[in-house]
């Protein structure tokens, strides 16, 4: 197989994510937009909201990545069992995380709603019942949300990631038509928000259930004799412990984003509103590394299932993929820092300082597309311990170094967080070149038709 195959298919397998993942935050933006007409209480509350929700995303990524990996390299096999066994463990563990917090979080939810809002004990902020009031009917549809990551899951490890973005862009284009009739037309507020994306969500998931029984590969695994079948809690247990690092991966990730607020906050209030107003920013780039990290990890874990250790001609490519799209990022924030800023309605002081923030980025972007592009080579392998050890220490230092120069200003927050980068980066290098092989001997016999990897690494367990 050469590097333009592999890359053919990376860009096709990342092109559907990024689409999927961009409507998201689009739905995200213009939803806070309709409910920015209630008031600044009605904007906290929602914020703080959909913040926990995106921390719970990580509860249910073991399930959702999990079955990823697991699929893709069933299929690799062409061992139908293994796909079952994978379905089977997914949603043996949606079952067991989705009660306990849909139905502990509802409630639970005003005393969560004064833990994420910071409020007293008097509880007399006026976001606080709005706050409790979205969780009442966000947190039981959790489960909505929940299950249809793990859709999401399925469909990607069968290596189609098209059907989960037109679910995508079907979910958030019907809570964008919902939003204002609920919120404004029908006198809800934060509850019509809240109501809107639940909606939106269930028709997306009534609609990936039709695909999941369409899809050929998952069809034929249905129909596959069960034969002397694992328990259940063994295919649960299996697809957590794929999952599970991936989860701890992203949840650190996000944790430490949440903490490095609070070091902006000792610069100053403007600082603060222009980090914020970036960090959105950033997310269309930031979403585009992630989408070349899942096709990586679908593409590896697809191919070692199939006899062939090509995690070094895949994890070349998706480094040269992550890198230009890094390149990319930290020249177009050079060039149109000012103008991202005023895009998002920010002038004065916060302009100046988001626009100062936004072109000093530039290694940072370049070291972290090349970091999560390289990650998905060991989530499809079963490196992703690694990977969370190298992300948790990392997380760690940049926040060290920012709280150490944060008295230069965010240019002093962009080098702590580059420097921090460059350190994961060349951790995850190292373990890179141990866990892979040496050379592309391997690739170049199975041109010739050899279905063994060559270099002697165990499939799925690179050494540590």
């Amino acid at each position: 197989m050469g590097a333009t195959e592999h890359r053919r298919e990376l860009v096709s397998l990342a092109y559907p994510v990024y689409l999927e993942l961009l409507a998201g935050v689009t739905a995200g933006i213009i939803n806070m937009v309709w409910v920015a007409r209630l008031g600044g209480e009605a904007v906290a509350a929602v914020a703080v909201a959909t913040n926990l929700e995106n921390l719970l995303l990580g509860v249910i990524l073991v399930a959702g990545s999990g079955t990823t990996v697991l699929v893709a390299r069933a299929r690799g096999a062409q061992d139908p069992a293994a796909v079952r066994s994978a379905v089977r463990g997914g949603w043996a563990l949606w079952a067991v995380v989705t009660p306990v917090v849909a139905v502990g979080g509802y409630l639970c939810r005003e005393p969560l709603a004064r833990l994420v809002l910071g409020g007293g004990e008097g509880g007399g902020d006026g976001a606080l019942p709005l706050a409790a009031g979205y969780f009442s009917i966000a947190l039981p549809g959790i489960a909505v949300f929940f299950a249809t990551n793990v859709v999401d899951g399925l469909l990607k490890g069968a290596g189609d990631t098209r059907t989960p973005m037109k679910l995508a862009l079907l979910a958030n284009g019907l809570i964008l038509a919902l939003d204002p009739l609920l919120i404004l037309g029908c006198g809800l507020g934060v509850r019509g928000a809240a109501i809107a994306t639940v909606l939106g969500r269930t028709a997306a998931l009534a609609c990936g259930a039709v695909a999941l029984r369409r899809n050929a590969l998952l069809r034929q695994a249905a129909r596959t004799p069960p034969g002397r079948t694992a328990p259940l809690r063994s295919d649960a247990r299996g697809v957590a412990a794929t999952g599970l690092p991936m989860s701890a991966d992203f949840v650190v990730r996000m944790t430490g984003a949440l903490a490095l607020v609070a070091l902006v906050a000792r610069i100053g209030v403007d600082e603060v509103a222009a980090y914020g107003i970036a960090t959105k920013a950033m997310y269309v780039a930031t979403m585009a590394f992630y989408s070349v990290r899942q096709a990586a990890a679908i593409r590896t874990s697809h191919l070692l299932g199939a006899g062939h250790d090509a995690r070094q001609a895949v994890g070349r490519q998706a480094l040269l993929l992550g890198g230009a799209l890094g390149l990319t990022a930290a020249l177009t924030l050079l060039a149109a820092g000012p103008w991202v800023m005023r895009a998002f309605g920010s002038e004065g002081p916060v302009a100046e300082a988001g626009t100062l923030y936004l072109r000093c980025l530039g290694p940072y972007l370049i070291l972290l597309a090349c970091f999560i592009a390289l990650g998905g080579v060991f989530e499809g392998s079963g490196g992703s311990p690694v990977l969370a050890r190298i992300t948790t220490c990392g997380v760690l230092l940049q926040l060290a170094l920012a709280y150490g120069l944060s008295g230069a200003g965010l240019p002093g927050i962009c080098a702590a967080m580059a420097t921090s980068m460059a350190v994961q980066c060349t951790a995850v290098a190292v373990m890179y070149r141990r866990a892979t092989p040496r050379t592309a001997t391997g690739d170049r016999r199975e041109d010739g038709g050899s279905r063994t990897a060559r270099s002697g690494v165990a499939v799925g367990s690179p050494d540590e």
